[in-house]
C-alpha cells in the first residue's frame, strides 16, 4: 500500500464525507477507495471512520490522523514545489467552480494560456450561479462576485469591479431614458434573483434606495444578458457582465452621475480544507486576468 495516496485519500473522504464523492475526486472507482481506507485501518489497527446513515465521519483517532495526513501532504506538495523551482509546471486535476457568465467571457478565453503554462494539470469548470458545496464537490477553488454568504469560507479578494444601470440603445428609445433614479418607477426593469430588487445609489454624499419592479425576473446571469439584449427593460449588473456589449455600444449605461457599490471578485477555498498550490496558482491566474483588462469606455 502506497502510505502517502492512501494518506491522500483518507483526507479527501474525511472532506468530502462519503466515499462516493471522494472517488468522482479522485477520479478512481468507489471499491478502490474502501479497499484503501480498510487497508489504512488495518495497517494501523485502528477504526478511522464511523459509517453510519448519515454518511461517514473521523473517529477521534480518525480526526487526529486527518489534520497530521492533511498538514503532511500539504508540506510534501510545497516541498516538490520548491525544488522543481516556481517555474515549474502543475499536475494533477483541478477543480472550479464559477458563474457560468463570468468564466464563459473572461476566465475560458484565457485558459489556453494557463493550460499550456502547466502541460501536466487537468481542468475541471463547474460552470453554477449558485454558491454550490465546495467540500461535498471536490472543488479546490470557486470564483465568486458580490458578497458571501459562508462566514466559515476561506477567501480572499482578487478584483472589483464596477456595477451600472445597463439597457440597449433600442429600449430607452421606446421607453426613455431616466434622468434620476426616481424615474425606474416607471421603467421595466429585469430582476435578477439573485440580488434585490432594491437599488441603492450614492451622488455627492446623498444616498438613494428606490424599489424597481418587472414582469421578468431570471435565476441565471445568462437568462439577464438574453433579456436584456432583447430590449425587455434595463437591469443593474457588474461591467464584466456586459464588457463585450459596453465596449461595442450594443449595451449603454443609464444614470452615470449616480454611484453603485463596486462588486468584488472572490477567491473562494474550502473551510476546513488544505488550500493546493493549484487552486492558489489558478487564483493567480485570475487576478492577473482581471488586473490587465481595461475598464469598458465609459461614455454612453
Amino acid at each position: 500500500m502506497d502510505r502517502y495516496q492512501a494518506m491522500a485519500t483518507f483526507v479527501r473522504v474525511v472532506e468530502t464525507g462519503s466515499f462516493s464523492a471522494a472517488a468522482r475526486h479522485l477520479n478512481v472507482g468507489q471499491p478502490a477507495v474502501s479497499k484503501t481506507i480498510a487497508q489504512l485501518e488495518s495497517r494501523l489497527q485502528v477504526s478511522l471512520l464511523i459509517r453510519s446513515t448519515h454518511g461517514l465521519t473521523p473517529t477521534e483517532v480518525g480526526q487526529s490522523f486527518y489534520e497530521r495526513a492533511r498538514n503532511a501532504i500539504q508540506e510534501a506538495d510545497e516541498a516538490e514545489l520548491a525544488a522543481k523551482g516556481a517555474g515549474a509546471g502543475l499536475s494533477g486535476r483541478l477543480r472550479v467552480s464559477a458563474a457560468t457568465t463570468f468564466a464563459r467571457l473572461h476566465v475560458i478565453p484565457k485558459l489556453p494560456h494557463f493550460l499550456a503554462a502547466h502541460p501536466h494539470l487537468d481542468v475541471d469548470i463547474i460552470l453554477d450561479d449558485r454558491m454550490i458545496d465546495l467540500v461535498a464537490e471536490g472543488v479546490d477553488i470557486s470564483l465568486r462576485m458580490g458578497m458571501l454568504s459562508d462566514s466559515t469560507a476561506v477567501a480572499r479578494k482578487i478584483a472589483t469591479g464596477g456595477r451600472s444601470v445597463l439597457a440597449t440603445p433600442a429600449y430607452l428609445a421606446r421607453a426613455g431614458k431616466p434622468q434620476s433614479p426616481a424615474d425606474l418607477a416607471n421603467h421595466e426593469a429585469i430582476i435578477y434573483s439573485q440580488q434585490p430588487n432594491v437599488w441603492s445609489f450614492t451622488r455627492d454624499g446623498a444616498a438613494v434606495s428606490v424599489s424597481v419592479g418587472g414582469r421578468l425576473r431570471v435565476s441565471a446571469a445568462e437568462g439577464l444578458r438574453a433579456a436584456l439584449l432583447a430590449d425587455m427593460g434595463l437591469t443593474i449588473a457588474s461591467d464584466w457582465m456586459f464588457a463585450p456589449e459596453l465596449e461595442n455600444g450594443a449595451i449603454v449605461r443609464v444614470l452615470e452621475a449616480w454611484s453603485l457599490p463596486p462588486i468584488g471578485l472572490w477567491a473562494v477555498f474550502p473551510a476546513g480544507r488544505m488550500m493546493t498550490a493549484k487552486a492558489r496558482r489558478f487564483a493567480a491566474f485570475v487576478e492577473e486576468i482581471m488586473g490587465s483588462k481595461p475598464a469598458p469606455s465609459q461614455t454612453a
